[in-house]
């Protein structure tokens, strides 16, 4: 691309963009998962496809994954409700670990046979494509409005925003191995357990700091919030990296900490980092499809689809199984929580650490994941609405209409309005609504004064004679809403 000027550079991408937004609603309506076409786009403006965009730098490649997997996870975790996730905490700790360890040794040992591959550049393979994708499962359930019973939405979501890391650290140990036969594995466990350890220490900590410091730092242009922010993420990421812990998990479970607290203009950013995560899953698959070449996919397709069949059929439920196999749930919903086991592109950038280590049989191993990848987002991304609905884990729709507000992750909850008038002695008046510890989750939707309708946000300060309209989650935290408010 050097050949080009900036200005062209910049048509292409904006174009590609363009193409990228347009096609996703042609494939919505199709029932097509929107992130095929974005790898589809990417690979006919290559150089192979119509376009002839030379781009085989996989470096760059990676540098773009990991700022675009940092805001993916960051605005998955910022949408992860403590509430949500706290009844399968445990459930997701296992699919996360166990279940990761199982598919990737399952599927390492299956290529190991079928291939030519040792057992070590088989359980890398396995390593790469063991973790669901966040950007997938994520894109996908949102974008399908797919309502489901009980636990499973957070379950999964919170399975995909939490296994990268473990799957990162299974992909540069085998590495590793596979250049350093005589490594150490007591060394490689012991910076597994280091990693994980400092990764969700720091994040929690960092989490926490961030809250503070976005309602401490006055800035004048509230613009700026979101700025602060994007560096706050960049900087739990590097530095958690920096000093031996996994800077995934940081950013994943700083943004579960700053997503479940009380901060100011908490709605503005969650909706900019909302749409951050969509333009870097855009710019993500792009450059992937870019970077990939059909003519290196054709030769390893058999092997490819063989492989995505045994992950999506075989490996994936086993260790769904095994990692479930403690806890009380139904078949159907283990065989549903099976079949989400999406793959998508970040798997595709774990890919390109082999490629850079230099290793023998890296490009292969590229293809194959990509080819994966594909197949998995296509197949089980197209078909989870009618997966659902067999299993019968989804919620009728004549259920969801019967509530104006979007509550698929609070099935059995019934919301309440209520009116609250401030007095002068209410503990809450001239304090902004940040500070007011309200019980969660509880939002204070609209705010009248003086005759006119204010919606606040949470550097609203509260005045006597103001007339509050109060969601809370339900009657029984009414007392509390009074309490909190001196009422």
């Amino acid at each position: 691309m050097g050949i080009f000027s900036a200005e062209h550079i910049i048509l292409v991408c904006s174009l590609l963009l363009i193409a990228s937004i347009l096609a996703s609603k042609t494939s919505f309506k199709l029932g097509i998962p929107t992130l095929i076409l974005f790898l589809l786009i990417g690979m006919l403006a290559g150089s192979e496809g119509i376009g002839g965009i030379y781009f085989d730098d996989a470096h760059i490649t990676q540098l773009l994954g990991i700022v675009a997997l940092n805001f993916i996870l960051f605005s998955g975790g910022m949408d992860t409700r403590w509430e949500s996730v706290k009844p399968v905490l445990r459930h997701g700790i296992s699919l996360s670990t166990i279940g990761v360890i199982f598919t990737a040794a399952t599927i390492g040992i299956f290529v190991h046979l079928i291939t030519d591959f040792t057992l070590l550049e088989g359980l890398l393979l396995g390593s790469i494509v063991s973790s669901t994708d966040a950007a997938a499962v994520f894109s996908i359930l949102r974008t399908r409005s797919i309502g489901l019973k009980g636990n499973i939405r957070p379950l999964l979501e919170l399975e995909s925003g939490s296994n990268d890391p473990m799957a990162y650290i299974l992909t540069i140990s085998f590495t590793y191995l596979v250049l350093n036969g005589d490594a150490s594995i007591a060394k490689l466990i012991f910076d597994f357990i280091k990693q994980m350890v400092i990764g969700g220490l720091l994040g929690y900590g960092l989490g926490r700091l961030m809250t503070f410091a976005i309602n401490k730092v006055k800035l004048e242009i509230e613009g700026l919030y979101p700025v602060l922010i994007m560096a706050m993420i960049f900087f739990t990421f590097a530095f958690t990296d920096l000093i031996g812990g996994n800077g995934f998990l940081a950013v994943y479970i700083s943004a579960m900490v700053l997503g479940n607290s009380n901060f100011i203009h908490k709605k503005s950013a969650v909706k900019f980092f909302d749409g951050q995560a969509w333009l870097m899953q855009i710019v993500m698959f792009l450059t992937l499809g870019l970077l990939v070449f059909p003519s290196g996919i054709a030769p390893i397709a058999g092997t490819g689809m063989l492989i995505a069949l045994v992950l999506m059929f075989v490996a994936r439920p086993i260790g769904v199984f095994i990692a479930l196999a403690f806890f009380k749930m139904k078949l159907r919903e283990r065989l549903f929580i099976s079949w989400v086991g999406l793959r998508g592109a970040v798997p595709i950038v774990f890919a390109t650490y082999p490629l850079i280590a230099g290793i023998t049989k890296a490009d292969t191993i590229f293809h194959l994941v990509f080819f994966i990848s594909a197949s998995s987002v296509l197949l089980q991304g197209s078909t989870l609405p009618l997966a659902a609905k067999w299993l019968k884990v989804i919620v009728p729709k004549k259920a969801k209409k019967m509530t104006s507000l979007d509550m698929e992750l609070y099935d059995s909850i019934q919301s309440e309005f209520v009116e609250i008038i401030l007095p002068g002695d209410s503990i809450a008046v001239g304090k902004p609504i940040v500070k007011i510890k309200l019980p969660k989750p509880t939002m204070i939707v609209l705010l009248v004064r003086d005759g006119k309708y204010i919606q606040p946000n949470g550097s609203s300060v509260l005045e006597e004679g103001d007339k509050l309209l109060v969601l809370a989650n339900n009657k029984e935290i009414l007392g509390e809403i009074y309490k909190s408010l001196g009422v």
